[in-house]
């Protein structure tokens, strides 16, 4: 069984559906709210677990309600949590979602005991990280931590995985951290954030791809929706794997389980890349069928290829 350690956010999410978002001055009328579970970090951990792989979670929450509820989820689905610990000074993150009719959403996230993840939190998780086959990590924590989280992986041998969401400027990127990935995996606009190339055609991806190799990075994805997924290696190699057409009605989390559900299949040479885009392809074509984020994360039994 393939062993994963993510690094990252615990977010309790409130979906707030409307037709459209609002103009400057306008005030609507929502169509429904509920609450769910979220968080990039662990919405990958779930969609990694989910997909098979021993998966260990180093995250932070608040000493609250919403810490207990979250907490829940995560031993349901047999995550390791010995290293998701308690903010003294902070409550658990949250975040909230306008979702709009046919889907497409928009966030505003707190980022509460996210924000509070040191680099002793991850230096107390060295153990599990040494012993992971490869570790995950996206930008809704503090970069200082994700370094010390890859600078422990690179010197035992695991694979490192960025998600660089939410993206912050390309100068906000650390080049040491970016020495330290071996794989990146923004989407389209994440993809422009960080190297400047407007992502709109196969050109284009080739050209976003070709400045992240030259940052040092040797495998870049790049997700594009709807369309699918796109994935280069520093040899020269490149591919694109088609999206499963669906009815999406909420494309919340459908990158997170992309990403947690590739790296549960993939090989750590990359031999199987089209097989493991193909799965992670279609476990996110199955999440954005449901409203809402871990719950419509699938487990591996409904992904039938």
């Amino acid at each position: 069984m393939k062993k994963i350690v993510v690094l990252g956010s615990i977010n309790v999410d409130t979906i707030l559906n409307i037709s459209h978002l609002p103009q400057p001055g306008e005030t609507m009328h929502m169509q429904d709210r509920s609450t769910a579970g979220g968080g990039k970090g662990a919405n990958q951990a779930l969609a990694a677990v989910r997909a098979g792989a021993d998966t260990a979670f180093i995250s932070k929450i608040g000493k609250d309600h919403a810490a207990d509820f979250m907490m829940k989820t995560f031993e349901e689905d047999g995550l390791n949590l010995d290293h998701v610990t308690f903010s003294e000074t902070e409550g658990t993150g949250k975040a909230y979602i306008l979702l709009q009719d046919g889907g497409q959403n928009s966030i505003l996230v707190y980022g509460g005991a996210n924000a509070d993840v040191t680099v002793e939190d991850v230096d107390a998780a060295k153990d599990v990280i040494k012993d992971a086959d490869c570790i995950i990590a996206q930008f809704e924590v503090p970069i200082p931590a994700i370094t010390e989280a890859f600078k422990i992986a690179k010197e035992n041998g695991v694979l490192t995985f960025l998600n660089p969401a939410p993206a912050p400027s390309r100068r906000d990127i650390p080049d040491e951290l970016l020495g330290l990935t071996d794989i990146i995996a923004p989407n389209e606009t994440e993809a422009e954030i960080i190297t400047g190339v407007h992502v709109d055609s196969d050109e284009s991806m080739q050209a976003a791809a070709k400045a992240m190799h030259d940052m040092g990075i040797q495998t870049v994805l790049i997700t594009v929706g709807s369309k699918g997924s796109f994935y280069s290696f520093a040899s020269g190699k490149t591919g694109f794997v088609k999206a499963f057409k669906v009815n999406a009605i909420d494309t919340t989390a459908a990158g997170d389980t992309f990403v947690g559900a590739l790296m549960a299949k993939l090989n750590t040479d990359m031999s199987n890349i089209e097989e493991a885009m193909t799965y992670a392809n279609k476990s996110s074509s199955i999440t954005v069928q449901t409203k809402g984020a871990q719950n419509s994360i699938p487990y591996e039994k409904q992904v039938e290829l």
